[in-house]
Formats: C-alpha cells, sequence, structure tokens
C-alpha cells in the first residue's frame, strides 16, 4: 500500500498507488525516509544540530499497548483536566478548503467534515493533567502511534485515505518512523463498526432483555411460547435422565438428534429459532419467568439481527453465576480486542472530565469519525452526537480571545512565548514518567503545551482550574464549555461573517457575491478598479470592497443592502455590466457557495466548482406537475 505515492494535480497524495511515474528529485528522500526504519545521513545531521524536547512523552505502540492501558486509566481517574492532541496526515486539499473568516458555522462543518473523511490519524496524545494552587501542572503525557488494519481478518474496515507533503515532510523533520506507525502501530474500531464486526463474528452473547408482562401477547405470541416453553422443558428432562444414567454413545446420539441439544463447553445446550426480535424477547421471559438454571443467549445473523437463542442448562445457581461471569468476562476480552485504541476513547469518555483541545472542530471531527460513528450530515446533529460522548469539551482558542493580542498567534509554541514575555504566569511542569531513547524523540509534545497554555490562561484570566469541574456555575464552564470553534463568529452562530481575518467588522452573508473569471493573478485593488469603472452606482464611495479567495476567485463585498442582488442580475443578464459579461466574469451569491460546501465533493479550484454549480442550478428547471381527469378511466366502487 506504501510502495509509492503519485503526486496529484492539487499537490495531495494518495495512499493508493496510482501511478508508477518516477517522483521529482526533491521527494526522493523524504520518500527513503518514510519507509525506511534507518534514518539518513541527512536526517542523523539535522537531527543532532536541533534542540531535543525537554519532555518525556511516553511512546505507545501495539507492543505496549495493554500495560499502558492500565497506566493512563489510572492518571485520567486521578486528573483534572484531560488535554488532547491530534497528528494526521493532512488538513486540506486546496487553500480555500480551509475555514475562512467568511464561513459561516455551517460551512466550517462541512469543511471540517470533509477533511475529517478524507485525512488519516496516525498520532493521537492523551495528557491526564491537574493544576494545583501552587501553578504546579502534574502531567502525565501519552503519544499513541496509530494504524488501522484489519486485524479480525473479516474484512472491515476497508478504507483509503489521503496525504499531505507537508505534513509527512514535518513528521519526517521530527524522526517520525513511517515503517514503525504501519507495522506495529494500533488499529481500532469505532463503536459502529464494532457492532457490525460483533454481528460478521457470530459469537453468542448475553442480552438486556427484560422480563415483561404477558397481557400484550398476541395469539400468535402465545403459541409460540407454548411450544417453545414445552420443547425446553422436555429436553431438560432428558438432559436430567441421561445424567442419571449412562447410556451408550449411539442412545445419546440419537437423543441430541431428536430434541436438536448440544454443547456449550461443558454444559448442555439447546437452540431455538426465531424470526423477529419479537419472538427473541418472548424466549428470554418465558426462560427467566420459568427456568431458574438456564442462561439464554442470543448468536447474532451474519446480516444484522438474531439469528437464533441458544439456552443452557447450569446445574445450580452457583453454576448459573459463574457461567454469567465468565460470558461477561469473555464480552469484555473480546470488546477489548475489537476496539483496540478506542479503549481510551472510552475510558476518557467514562470518566466525565473535561477535555482541553487547541481546534475542537477539526479534532473532534475526526474523532467521531474515526471513533464513534459516520459524521452526521448537520452541525447540530454532530454537537448532539459528541455531547453524548464528550460532556465537557474547552478550547482553548475561545481563551486566547480573552487575551487580544493572542488572536495574532496560531501555533502552541508562539502563543505561549507571547505570555512569558507580557504576562507574570509562573507554571510550573512536573511529569513523573522518566524519558527513555524513545521518549527523546519530538513526537506529541503539543498536547504538553495545550496543558501548559491553558494553565497560564487560567492565571493571567484568574479563573479557577481546581477540581471544581463538576460545579456548573464555577467560571470555566460559562462561556468557554462547549464553546465549539465552528468559526470565526466565535460563539454566536448568525448569518452575520467577518470578510479579513483581524478585523472584527461583519457583513451579511446575503451582501457578498463571489466573482470569477477575470485575469489570473490580478490584484485585488486592480480588480475593485475595474468594476468600478464598469458602472455608475459601482463608482461611489464605500460602496463595496473586493477580497481575493485566490487567483482565480475574489468575493465583492457591498456595504449597501439590495446591491448584491443588482449586481448578481446585472452580470447575469448582461444589461448592465455587458462590458464584464464579455470578458467572461461570473458570478454566484453565498448560497452556491454553500451548496459546493455542502457537497462534499470540493473541487481545486472554487472558480470551476462555483462554475460547475450556478450551471447546474440554471439548468435545473422543474416542470409543474400536470393531472389529466379522464371520467372514462373513473372507477365506480358502487357497480363492483
Amino acid at each position: 500500500m506504501y510502495s509509492r505515492y503519485s503526486q496529484t494535480k492539487n499537490n495531495i497524495y494518495s495512499s493508493d498507488p496510482v501511478s508508477d511515474a518516477p517522483l521529482m528529485p526533491p521527494f526522493q528522500m523524504l520518500r527513503r525516509r518514510f519507509l525506511c526504519t534507518q534514518t539518513s545521513t541527512f536526517f542523523n545531521q539535522t537531527s543532532s544540530n536541533r534542540r531535543r524536547p525537554k519532555w518525556p512523552i511516553k511512546q505507545v505502540t501495539k507492543s505496549n499497548f495493554s500495560d499502558s492501558l492500565n497506566e493512563i486509566n489510572t492518571h485520567i481517574s486521578n486528573s483534572d483536566f484531560i488535554a488532547l492532541s491530534l497528528h494526521n496526515t493532512g488538513s486540506y486539499s486546496s487553500p480555500w478548503h480551509r475555514i475562512l473568516p467568511f464561513d459561516t458555522s455551517e460551512i466550517a462543518y462541512f469543511k471540517a467534515k470533509y477533511a475529517a473523511n478524507k485525512f488519516q490519524i496516525l498520532q493521537f496524545a492523551v495528557c491526564p493533567f491537574s493544576i494545583r494552587v501552587s501553578n504546579k501542572l502534574e502531567a502525565h503525557p501519552f503519544n499513541f502511534h496509530l494504524f488501522q488494519r484489519d486485524e479480525l481478518k473479516i474484512g472491515s474496515p476497508c478504507y483509503s485515505f489521503s496525504c499531505q507533503p507537508s505534513y509527512l515532510a514535518s513528521m519526517a523533520h521530527e524522526d517520525f518512523d513511517f515503517n514503525r506507525c504501519i507495522y506495529d502501530g494500533i488499529s481500532y474500531l469505532s463503536r459502529a463498526q464494532e457492532a457490525a464486526a460483533k454481528h460478521q463474528i457470530g459469537n453468542p452473547v448475553s442480552s438486556g432483555y427484560v422480563a415483561q408482562s404477558s397481557s400484550s401477547r398476541s395469539v400468535a405470541d402465545n403459541v409460540f411460547v407454548e411450544r417453545v416453553k414445552t420443547r425446553v422443558g422436555h429436553w431438560i428432562s432428558a438432559c436430567k435422565r441421561s445424567d442419571m444414567k449412562a447410556d451408550d454413545a449411539l442412545v445419546n446420539s440419537l437423543r441430541k438428534l431428536i430434541l436438536g441439544g448440544d454443547e456449550y463447553g461443558s454444559r448442555p445446550s439447546l437452540n431455538i429459532d426465531v424470526c423477529s426480535e419479537r419472538q427473541v424477547q418472548l424466549v428470554f421471559e418465558m426462560v427467566k419467568s420459568h427456568y431458574e438454571n438456564v442462561v439464554p443467549l442470543t448468536i447474532p445473523a451474519k446480516g444484522g439481527g438474531t439469528q437464533s437463542v441458544r439456552v443452557v442448562l447450569t446445574s445450580s445457581k452457583e453454576d448459573r453465576d459463574l457461567l454469567e461471569k465468565d460470558l461477561e468476562n469473555t464480552e469484555e476480552e473480546q470488546s477489548k480486542c475489537i476496539r483496540g485504541f478506542r479503549e481510551v476513547i472510552e475510558l476518557i469518555s467514562a470518566s466525565q472530565k473535561p477535555v482541553v483541545v487547541h481546534n475542537s472542530l477539526n479534532d473532534f471531527t475526526f474523532i467521531h469519525s474515526r471513533f464513534i460513528s459516520p459524521l452526521p450530515p448537520t452541525k447540530d446533529e454532530f454537537r448532539s452526537s459528541l455531547h453524548s460522548v464528550f460532556h465537557d469539551i474547552r478550547d482553548i482558542n475561545h481563551l486566547m480571545k480573552e487575551v487580544g493580542p493572542l488572536n495574532k498567534y496560531t501555533n502552541l509554541p508562539s502563543a505561549i512565548s507571547y505570555l512569558k514575555r507580557n504576562f507574570f504566569a509562573p507554571v510550573e511542569i512536573d511529569i513523573t514518567h522518566k524519558a527513555g531513547m524513545e521518549e527523546c524523540k519530538n513526537h506529541g509534545h503539543n498536547v504538553v503545551r495545550i496543558s501548559e497554555l491553558f494553565a497560564r490562561l487560567c492565571f493571567i484570566l484568574k479563573l479557577t482550574p481546581e477540581t471544581h469541574h463538576n460545579n456548573r456555575d464555577g467560571p470555566l464552564t460559562k462561556p468557554y464549555s462547549n464553546a465549539f470553534n465552528l468559526s470565526s463568529n466565535g460563539f454566536q452562530e448568525t448569518d452575520d461573517v467577518n470578510i479579513w481575518t483581524h478585523n472584527p467588522k461583519k457583513i451579511s452573508i446575503n451582501n457578498l457575491v463571489f466573482l470569477w473569471g477575470f485575469r489570473s493573478g490580478i490584484s485585488a485593488g486592480k480588480l475593485k478598479n475595474m468594476l468600478c469603472k464598469s458602472h455608475d452606482v459601482l463608482s461611489e464611495d464605500d460602496v463595496f470592497d473586493v477580497q481575493l479567495i485566490d487567483k482565480n476567485c475574489a468575493i465583492v463585498v457591498f456595504w449597501k443592502n439590495g446591491l448584491s442582488e443588482w449586481f448578481l442580475d446585472a452580470i447575469g443578464s448582461g444589461d448592465g455590466l455587458r462590458e464584464l459579461a464579455a470578458e467572461g466574469m461570473m458570478v454566484a451569491g453565498y448560497d452556491t457557495y454553500t451548496s459546493v460546501c455542502k457537497s462534499e465533493i470540493l473541487g481545486t479550484d472554487l472558480a470551476a466548482s462555483l462554475s460547475e454549480f450556478d450551471r447546474a442550478s440554471r439548468d435545473h428547471v422543474e416542470d409543474p406537475a400536470e393531472v389529466y381527469w379522464n371520467s372514462e378511466l373513473m372507477i365506480n366502487f358502487d357497480d363492483l
């Protein structure tokens, strides 16, 4: 799968080989580094000159995952917060795929969803931490190396993912061992994949059916229950008779053949075929109410649902309790084997501790798609589904906005450096884990930086980071808890957006028009002058502004209501702006841009995508449904 990489026109590499063309020379060294355990001389020289990180991070792979799982479970239980940091194979395929200042929260979710479905997680750093009164940060960082594979040999998961060259180059620069990740990375299944895998494996499992009143049973239900009750009763009597006297092998075989009995381990068992989940419920009710020492199990069908119910006969109440305990342990071991790394996600979810991240939207779209289920179609459904797993999420981007100048800093080291220079916020980091040779590598350190930045911001903003996260009136919960970094609009999800990154001025999306078809490479100022000369309405002062999105597409911002509709009609019809239309310029409203992002088929070129959707919307004219009435074809029921 990773024998070669191919470069596509949008500068994205696919993990599936699609071409045998030789790679460009600048990437040959990276290719050798990606696929070889031994580091080249070039990387050894650069690594020796680079200052090693000061924090020991425990590196976890498949070989030491079981031991690390127990260790991190203890730290999660004893800590107050949990910081998360992901290292993916990429984040966007084209510059306009990034979340832009004029994106609404809905469009920001669509773009994050597209990236989460396209790229893959290779490293997942987890750091349970606590902040003491003396500003001492007690941290326990772990960096998990992940690579999803079909370890159960059931044909799932079957997937492909893309890689962004700059991300791979950055990981290679940090001496990341891609061979080790691929062959010793921890696999995993999401909750949805786990449910499908258990059905496909088909092992008997205990069920949570509860005995209910028989008052709502139909005649068919009663007939089915009596038939099953009689069969089970005869089977139990036959099992007890065979225990009291020793019959020859032929008699025992005939008895099993006639009664349909079998063995579950060393205990007798009987399979009961069912046609619906209702019948499964009826069998469980009957067994639990009439036979004390019989344990019912469901046998999943490979296509989903239940194939049959297996009832197991135990010798006593103690034997029944022992069987149920064994079944519980077996199911738990099987679940751990199937879940893989997702076991860590379940531990974090069960702890209900506040989860601290740096970019909540991007991180949790990846987490949801990989470990919970496929991403929902809308941002509201995504919020609801995510909140059922992670009850308290805190994005430090929102805390950073309270310190105005920090808005300019997008990476963690720069933000921490700014706070150290301009604020008195002493934080002592204490990591009890001792560094080994592997822990000296530069992997997973962002998760410690997130913890440190969170602690410093709490100190500066005079917030209380102690163990008061269960207090809903605490200063951390409002407004920072579960406030997703959906867009530049902060907490308010409205149709008013920013146009420039560091300009707080907002404008309605109804006043925005996308423009393309102009000469490639033209500046925003020259494009605005061209538009000003095209019509008297546009020549007035402070009527509109132009912002380039990329070299082929721009966004026109109208500061007066109604002008955007006029501009769309004028270029579309060619009446008012013939010269611009003749030069090939095309326009589209914000609704077309929304449709492009919602389609989840984001092209490399925004102008081409807008043009295709705009043309499709104009060509798609629905004909009104016509109904023809003919009295001769009318049926009179009185004549029947």
